[in-house]
């Protein structure tokens, strides 16, 4: 498994959001975006939306019907019912899962620095688990770590 930290120190989630949603899409994967926030997941949800002037990214909220079908599916429990193997974690709040995802996306900001510090500590004890940390820099994101 891969997990991604990315520390947002520029931009809020639902910008950095709507650009890994994009290259998960791009290759064809399905994405769960999972926040405790209903209110932070209502921003996601205009912002995959409204992601480009000539496009967007089609998705749905857990509890509506269809989860199977959606590409992207916003949710506040890391349950993969639309079969995504990939999982964004929006609110900086680590969550296990109900099995293991190939890659997870972890955003955290300046309020949650120092549980997304814990967690990098936490996973660095398990197998198979590789990760990454990303950092603002520029407008662009650049790997630090």
């Amino acid at each position: 498994m891969r997990v991604d930290f990315y520390q947002l120190s520029r931009d809020p989630a639902e910008s950095a959001l709507a650009l890994i949603a994009g290259k998960v899409a791009e290759n064809g994967e399905r994405l769960l975006v999972v926040s405790g926030d209903l209110a932070q997941r209502q921003r996601i949800c205009q912002a995959l939306w409204s992601a480009g002037p000539e496009s967007f990214l089609a998705n749905g909220f857990a509890g509506e019907g269809n989860e199977d079908r959606q590409p992207i599916l916003l949710s506040d429990a890391p349950d993969p019912v639309n079969g995504a193997r990939f999982m964004a974690i929006a609110d900086g709040q680590w969550r296990e899962g109900e099995r293991a995802f190939t890659r997870t996306f972890f955003l955290f900001d300046d309020t949650t620095l120092q549980h997304a510090r814990d967690t990098w500590r936490m996973l660095r004890t398990r197998d198979g688990v590789e990760h990454h940390y990303w950092k603002q820099e520029g407008g662009r994101w650049v790997q630090a770590g």
